[in-house]
């Protein structure tokens, strides 16, 4: 293979990786934008983990840095302060994947520095 001719399995990876961010992409907009029980509002704040009232600030937070931390006491207080089953799951699920996905966006960046693929 000469300089020229293009590398078959880095084009492959490089198909992969293109689906593989598709695929991201395409999860974050479904909890964000998807049809819900939660407000896309609500579902954006707890994807952020930011402008949620209490005692739903608590449990996202939990959600994002200590999950295992949770409690059903957690869950019950949202519950008391009105939110439903279903908006509770919505809600956990935007907070993980919102945590997540800045996780796999600063792995990405860092990869990209590693590299020297800084843009």
């Amino acid at each position: 293979m000469t300089e020229d001719t293009p590398n078959p399995l880095k084009r492959g990876i490089s198909d992969l990786e293109d689906r593989k961010l598709a695929a991201h992409r395409a999860l974050v907009d479904r909890v964000q934008h998807g049809q819900g029980t939660a407000t896309a509002e609500q579902r954006a704040s707890a994807f952020r983990n930011v402008g949620l009232p209490p005692p739903l600030q608590g449990l996202i937070d939990k959600v994002v840095a200590q999950p295992t931390r949770l409690t059903d006491a957690d869950f019950a207080a949202a519950e008391a302060a009105g939110f439903s089953e279903d908006q509770l799951f919505e809600l956990v699920v935007s907070a993980a994947v919102g945590r997540s996905a800045r996780l796999y966006d600063a792995g990405l960046a860092a990869l990209a520095e590693a590299v020297g693929e800084v843009s």
